[in-house]
Formats: structure tokens, sequence, C-alpha cells
């Protein structure tokens, strides 16, 4: 056979061994895929049958087990190769060929390959008839015990994988967990203070408001548990009614005959109590007894650690919220919406953050970002992230300077921790904006006409790597300028919101876009959509959105933008800008004022070509509020000032011409460079 997986191959079928033929121990060999099942000589001994009369499969065993056994079997068998498990083992009742009764007991080895999937089962089979403690000699009896010693072993391995108290309670009440324990109902109690809180009832709903709470000195089984760490039995509803009269009037309606309350204690301390109720009368016997301490024990050290567990998520989930902006601030002229969820992982913490910075005349930055990791350390990191790059901003610094001294900053700390970040500089005024990215999300803008864009902002490297190449404006990280409209919706979220279990982020992507696109418009229900949407779906990362939203009624959107680049002794650059600025001008409208919006754009080409080293571009647009605005960028940190020029002067009135012919002008710095910008009125009514 090929190989399937690192458990060395075996023949097929497999060689049996002279020592288990003495021992009457026969070995069978199952291949899963074709169905082939080859016994061994002594296994056909054990089993009573004629090699003529084995058909070479599973079924071919049928002549030989007990009604109603096959099926225990195959679910056994079943179990084990769902679970992931590489061995099982099964007593069954069989019958000889005569048809008398006996037990024969079975053990598998199971292979599988690389991938996981189970393809064969080699394994023994042997007389168990006169097994001491096995079902040829206890009969029924030890069969239940191994039935109930097997369900204490399937609990606590599933208990073993809880991480809340919810886990707990939720296979505490499921029918194939204790329900083979033959109790009609099951009960966890968890001691809260003086009190038992009653959080969990299965099977029988013999649940009741009135003893959801009961006080840990209280005459109820439960309590009395908690209170001697002792187990309570009670084998009778005569001792029910004399022994806890003030449980009595629950208990007589419903069809219990018997029970026990556990006592749940964990390093020396109760946590909880259990309690299990039956239908049948009688005391209990050791050996139950025993089984039923062995339950309470690992009940109560999953309980305990699940307990923990959630006081530690909380504790960090409080520490990282505690690191968050206390609130957002109102900002005239936007509607702003924050979400923050943490993963459940009990006690690690992520590094996820948003921030709203007020920087007055109409302007305002967010940002978002997220700090490699889930723990304290990355929480602490993140504090002292968020507060230096809003300091840097608070400071007067452009976006890209901010970024590349947040970057330095990061460095500085040593931590050997990296952040993904996005910030955005929003001037509510003309809805322009300028977004510098390190290593994160693309952001994403749902216009006021409903439809939704994936901006694509060039990015430099996570804040706290190694610096690599600067870009054109010497920060190493690029500014992208777009502009929003009224009604427009700028959305920034961490990758928690898209990430997706076996899923692709692009897949998230597109998920979140389709979901920006047919969201409410209102920014608070939109954020409650999106958080929504990731529910339990999320690849278990923290998540932060922000949205913002600015105000207005949508209106036409403007025209371009139109970009030229211009280099240092092109002629041909600003001669072909000049050409392409006349055009777009009456085509907007504004064919009367050609002339000036031209003149002032060769103004503020020929400053940027003359006065700075390298090359500018020189971009036109028409706003949204109707006005020509002209911005030439370069890469020049020396901010120009308008000054009076002399009357034999020969330079100096390029920004004084600019001031009187544009109804305004300004000027931005662009991390290392800056852009110089004006704007021009276009007639109400278009010609």
């Amino acid at each position: 056979m090929a190989d399937r997986g690192e458990t060395p191959e075996v023949d097929w079928p497999a060689a049996p061994d002279t020592s288990l033929a003495l021992n009457r121990l026969g070995t069978f060999d199952w291949d899963l895929d074709s169905g082939q099942m080859h016994l061994d000589d002594t296994a056909l001994k054990v089993l009573d049958l004629r090699p003529d009369e084995f058909s070479g499969t599973a079924a071919g065993l049928g002549p030989r087990i007990a009604p109603g056994e096959e099926a225990r079997l195959d679910a056994r068998v079943a179990q084990a190769l769902k679970d992931g498990r590489s061995h099982y083992g099964a007593y069954f009742r069989s019958r000889l060929r005569d048809g008398t009764p006996t037990w024969t007991h079975i053990q598998g080895h199971i292979l599988r390959g690389r991938d996981g999937r189970p393809y064969r089962i080699i394994g023994i089979v042997r007389d168990a008839a006169h097994d001491p403690a096995e079902p040829g000699a206890g009969g029924e009896e030890a069969e239940g015990r191994r039935r109930m010693t097997g369900v204490v072993e399937r609990t606590a391995a599933i208990l073993a994988h809880a991480r809340t108290v919810n886990d707990v309670t939720d296979t505490l009440k499921d029918p194939g967990a204790l329900g083979h324990l033959g109790a009609i109902s099951v009960m966890l109690g968890i001691v809260d203070g003086g009190r038992v809180h009653l959080v969990a009832e299965g099977q029988l709903g013999s649940y009741v408001p009135e003893i959801e709470y009961t006080r840990i000195d209280a005459a109820f089984p439960m309590s009395e548990a908690v209170r001697t760490m002792q187990p309570v039995y009670l084998a009778s509803r005569e001792e029910f009614q004399l022994n806890y009269p003030l449980l009595w009037p629950y208990i007589e309606p419903l069809s219990v005959r018997s029970g026990v309350y556990l006592p749940l204690i964990a390093q020396g301390r109760p946590v909880g109590a259990l309690g299990l109720l039956y239908a049948r009368e009688g005391d209990f016997t050791a050996e139950e007894r025993n089984l039923l301490v062995a339950l309470g024990s690992g009940i109560a050290q999953s309980l305990q650690r699940a307990m923990l567990f959630e006081q530690e998520h909380d504790l960090a989930e409080g520490l990282q919220r505690a690191m968050l902006p206390r609130r957002i601030p109102e900002i005239p002229g936007a509607l702003i919406a924050v979400r923050y969820r943490a993963a459940r992982m009990g006690r690690d913490i992520g590094g996820d953050w948003y921030d709203v910075i007020p920087l007055g005349d109409s302007r305002v930055g967010v940002m978002i970002g997220d700090v490699e990791g889930h723990d304290t350390d990355a929480a602490a990191v993140m504090g002292q992230l968020r507060i230096a790059l809003r300091a840097y901003v608070a400071e007067g610094h452009t976006p890209g300077t901010a970024m590349a001294r947040a970057a330095g900053f990061l460095r500085e700390l040593e931590t050997e921790r990296f952040a993904t970040c996005t910030y955005a500089e929003i001037d509510l005024g003309t809805g322009m904006v300028h977004i510098v990215r390190a290593g994160h999300l693309d952001p994403v803008v749902r216009r006021g006409d409903g439809s939704c864009h994936r901006i694509q902002v060039a990015g430099g490297l996570p804040l706290g790597l190694p610096p690599g190449d600067q870009s054109v404006n010497g920060s190493g990280y690029p500014v992208t300028s777009l502009e929003m409209h009224p009604g427009d919706t700028l959305v920034l979220c961490t990758d928690g919101l898209i990430e997706r279990p076996g899923g692709d982020p692009e897949t998230g992507m597109r998920e979140l876009m389709e979901s920006v696109r047919t969201g409410p418009v209102e920014v608070e229900e939109l954020a409650d959509l999106l958080c929504d949407m990731v529910g339990d779906a999320g690849g278990g990362d923290d998540m932060a959105l922000l949205l913002l939203r600015r105000r207005g009624t949508p209106a036409p959107r403007g025209g371009g933008p139109l970009r030229v680049r211009l280099s240092p002794g092109d002629p041909d650059g600003p001669a072909m800008a000049r050409h392409l600025i006349r055009a777009a001008v009456a085509a907007w409208g504004a064919r009367e004022q050609a002339d000036e919006v031209v003149l002032a754009a060769d103004e503020l080409m020929t400053n940027a070509l003359v006065h700075t080293d390298g090359g500018a571009q020189i971009s036109l647009r028409l706003t949204a509020e109707g006005r020509i605005r002209i911005e030439v960028e370069d890469g020049s940190s020396a901010l120009p000032h308008r000054r009076e020029a002399g009357d034999w002067a020969v330079s100096g009135r390029g920004l004084l011409l600019v001031d009187r012919l544009a109804v305004a002008w300004g000027v931005e710095p662009r991390g290392g460079g800056k852009s110089v910008w004006c704007e021009f009125a276009v007639p109400a009514t278009p010609a």
C-alpha cells in the first residue's frame, strides 16, 4: 500500500504474532476504504467461525454478535473515528455456533493519513467470558459499571476543553454526557458570596426561580453539600420529605425517587455543587459513590478553570478599554461612531485602538491601528503609541511626518513589536481628506449616492520596522488626498472585522464593502450592523471600527481631478498643463475666467519649479461646493509667503497676483513637502 502518513505502513493483512495466538488473542485487519476485513485463525476460533463462513467484511461478523450489540459497536467505532482517537476498545455480547451466550473483547488501533483521515484499523479479538472483572463475571451489573465509568471519563475529556462557565453548563446539560448515568435531572450551582446560585438545569425541568439563589446555611441539600464539603445521598422520596421540607414541595410533583448532591471542591474550597436526581429508588453502592465523587472532582477543576478564565478575560478587556479614549468628542460637521469588540481569548488582550482628535478650523483627525500580539505587552504598547501619535498630530505635524515620528517612537521602545495604522485628517469645510497608511487595511468610503469604494492609499511600512526607502516627500509615509462630499462616510477598521475562519481576507473585505453599501445611512446603526456581521464568525482577533460621516445633504460631485507631472527643465509640461486647464475650465462653465485660472496656475507652477529642487505635480478639480481648485505639490518643506515687490523687482509678485485673482489660497504641509492651492468661484448657472 502507498504511504498514508507518519505511522509506519503495515503489510496487508497484518501478520499475526505467535505470542498472541498462544494466549488466545486473535487479530483482525480492517481496510476502511474497501470494507475488507481479515481475521486470523485465532480470531476465527474466538468467534467460533469457520473460514468458509466468514465473508471477509464486518457484516460477516453478524451471526456471532448478539442482537442489539452490532449498532452499539458501530457507534463506538464511529465515535472513535470522529474524535480523532488512535485506539478504542469494547466488550460485546456474542454467541457461539450452538447459541451459547458469551462475552468478547476487541481492541483496535486506528491508522490515519497525513490529512487525518482514517483508512485502516488493526486490532485484537479475545474471549472475555472468564474475565473476573468483566461482563462474563458480573453480567449486566458489570456492564453498567463500565458504562458509568465511560461516561465519567468522556465527561472529563469534554470538560477539559471548556473555557467558560457556559461551556461547563452546556456539557452538563448534554444528554450524551451525563444522561447515560441514569439521572433524569442535572443541576449545577455556583458559590456566589454567601449564596449558591443555580446556573444550570437539564432534562427534567425541575428548575424553579424560588430556589435560584439559596443561602449556604439554608436547609437545602445543595447548600449542605457546599457547607459541609461532603456528598449528600438521598435514597428515597421519604428522605427528601423528612430531611429537606423546604425542598419537598418542588420535588413532590416530580418522578424523583433518589438523588445525590456533590460538592465541587477546588484547591480546598467549594466552588459549587452538582445535583443529580434519579427515578430509581435505593441507596448508592460504594462503587457508584466513588465514580460520582470522581465526577465531581473533575467538574470542580473545570468549573474553577472556567471561572478564572472569565475573570481574567474581563480584567484584560477592562484594561484594554481603559487605554482607549474615554469618550469621542462632538465634532461640528461630522457624525462619528466607534466600536471595539474583544476576542474571547481568556487572559489574552489585543492591541487594537482608535482615536478622534479635534484640530480646530473645521478639521479633525481620526486614526485606527493594531499592535502585534495578544497580551498585556501589546496593550501597553498600544496605549503608548496612541498617545504618542495623538501628541504628534496635536503639535501640528502633517500626517506623513506624524506617522514617521510614531514609527521612530515605536522603534525606540525596543519592544520587538510592530503596529499597523491609518491616520486621516479631514477638513470638514472643504471636504479634503489627507490619508497616510502604515501597513494597515485600505479605508472604505460610501458615497452619498450609496456607492461604495475601497480607497487605494499609498502606504509605508508598519510602525516599528526598520525604515526602508524614503518616499518622495522624505518621510517614508506618502500622503493620499481625496475629497469627501456631504453625506459621504469614511470607514476605518482593523483586520478583526474581515478575518474569517478558513477564509482569505479579500473575502472578508468584499463582505464588509457589501454590508457598508447596503447598510443603514446612520453611522451608529451601520456600526452596529458591521459588528453583528462579525458575530461568532470572526477569526478570534480583536476588532476596532471607526466611521465618520460628513454632515450635509448629498450633492452632485465635482469634476476631475486633472493631474500633470512637472519636471525641471521640461518646457512642454507647463504648456500641456495650461492647455488642459483652459479646456477643463471651459467645460466646467467658467470660460470667461479661463485666463485668470491659467495665469494663477502658471504662477504656482513657476514658483514650484524655480524655488524648489525636483519636480512638482499640478492638479485641477471642480469641488462639490462649485469651486475650481488648483493644487501644486512639491517636495520642499519651505513654505512660501506673500511679499511686496519693489517697482523695479523682477520677482516677488506671484503670490500677490494669486491673492488678487483667486477667492482663496493657502499652503498645506505634506510630510517632507507642501501643497500650494487656490480656488476660483464658478458661476451659479454654467454656460
